[in-house]
């Protein structure tokens, strides 16, 4: 049976940047204030529009770069950006930028995005979900090679960015993908056993490989991360729902809730 190289446990905080957090500097802000808590990370959701009654959105990349300059450790990056709707070229030349930017800090997280939110076919946007999966696969490959040379400066790091795969629980598809990249990010898990499954069969997929495998997970403010972390998570994001409020991201960040 396979197991998954050790990786350390870290604690994120994980916010949408709609409506009141629509607002970059604020965001900047938060994530500076979870850096001088002793937070390791800050992502943030990515959509183009979000269902009602969500109105504000913004751009996560430009709230991204804002990020990178007010802080100066904790990783950064997107939770997750469909690459169905990104041109693969032009998704190397901001990942590239901005890890330079933040001094090698950035995460991809990729996906195939979510349906239901009206981001999609009225935009001329690929809605089929196979087709979104290979264009996912495809641009992966693509990003891989513009990283590893083909575009000048490549990222910071080193072999390239890390990549986090999104899917949900419980389709195996994506956990095949997430096992030849750097993470998964299982969406609507219903718990901690089910955790542990997922661990389970990323480790045979990966079997052999020597290589850090991140397992991020998501919890509400004042969720116990413990059960989580033993059945295998090295990322446990505080996550607040599609309507943050400032003042409970500050809350939840005051609290440092961390799990190591």
């Amino acid at each position: 049976m396979g197991t998954l190289a050790a990786v350390s446990v870290n604690a994120g905080i994980f916010v949408a940047p709609f409506d009141e957090l629509a607002d970059p500097k604020l965001v900047a802000e938060l994530a500076a204030h979870a850096e001088e808590r002793g937070w390791d990370g800050f992502f943030l959701w990515d959509h183009i529009r979000y269902r009602a009654p969500t109105r504000g959105v913004a751009d996560p990349w430009i709230a991204m770069s804002a990020m990178a300059v007010a802080t100066e450790r904790i990783r950064i990056g997107p939770l997750v950006t469909p690459l169905s709707r990104r041109r693969p070229h032009k998704l190397a030349r901001e990942t590239a930028t901005l890890d330079h930017l933040s001094g090698g800090r950035l995460t991809l997280g990729v996906g195939l995005g979510s349906e239901g939110n009206g981001e999609l076919e009225p935009f001329g946007e690929v809605s089929d979900p196979r087709e979104r999966a290979k264009l996912l696969d495809d641009g992966l490959e693509r990003l891989a090679g513009y990283w590893g040379g083909e575009f000048e400066p490549p990222p910071v790091q080193t072999p390239r960015i890390p990549v986090w795969v999104a899917g949900r629980w419980p389709k195996r598809r994506p956990l095949r993908r997430a096992a030849r990249w750097d993470g998964v990010f299982p969406i609507e898990l219903p718990g901690p056993a089910e955790l542990e499954e997922l661990v389970a069969e990323v480790a045979e997929l990966r079997d052999g490989s020597d290589a850090p495998f991140d397992i991020v997970i998501e919890i509400a403010p004042g969720d116990d991360p413990g059960p989580w972390i033993d059945a295998g998570a090295t990322w446990c994001l505080t996550s607040f729902g599609p309507q943050p409020s400032a003042a409970e991201v500050r809350e939840a960040i005051e609290a440092g809730a961390k799990p190591n």
